[in-house]
């Protein structure tokens, strides 16, 4: 048999000692220091750190957080206004796949975004009411367009496939100006009865 070395161990610690040693490492941990270059530090286990930082009520970073502390600013600051300003697009009425176009990145990635922007995110009904009402706006203000470059309600009915009574509920919310229809039949003031 070989002689194997042993370990040898720290002294014990009192418990005035421990609770100092506790709130050294909880203020480093807060600074931004991770548990690995604690352990490293101190020299104590992985788990004695943990057990340690947990004595102390320390919150304790997820692995999300941590990789966020340690990224470049650059690039945080960069994500922060690219989140922004996806919020801003998505709020103006955008949707998630718009966007994800937008920004070449997958939808997942727009939602991860517009989550951490602070954005709330629309259910698919809401989506689907928001197309039809910005369809419904296109198409008022196109009619609108045609009518008041004088273009005959029936003509534009036939032309987006509705009835006229439709055309003319839709250019009278959209505030077109309308023209005076020609009274038709035995009402014509030039005719004699």
């Amino acid at each position: 048999m070989g002689i194997s070395r042993m370990k040898s161990k720290s002294p014990r610690l009192s418990a005035n000692a421990r609770t100092q040693q506790a709130l050294e490492l909880r203020s480093q941990y807060e600074a931004g220091a991770t548990v690995r270059e604690l352990k490293e530090l101190s020299g104590l286990s992985h788990g004695t750190v943990l057990s340690r930082l947990q004595a102390v009520d320390t919150t304790m970073r997820t692995p999300y957080e941590s990789r966020q502390l340690r990224a470049d600013a650059k690039k945080v600051a960069a994500r922060r206004r690219l989140a922004s300003s996806l919020r801003t697009r998505y709020e103006s009425g955008l949707t998630v796949h718009d966007l994800a176009a937008y920004c070449e990145r997958s939808t997942r990635t727009v939602r991860r975004l517009l989550d951490e922007a602070g954005a709330t995110l629309r259910s698919p009904h809401e989506t689907r009411q928001l197309k039809q009402a910005t369809a419904r706006q296109q198409l008022m203000t196109a009619l609108r367009v045609r009518y008041e470059a004088g273009e005959k309600v029936p003509a534009l009915a036939d032309a987006y496939g509705c009835s006229e009574s439709k055309v003319y509920r839709l250019l009278r919310k959209a505030g077109a100006t309308m023209r005076l229809r020609l009274q038709t039949g035995s009402a014509r003031p030039d005719r004699p009865p």
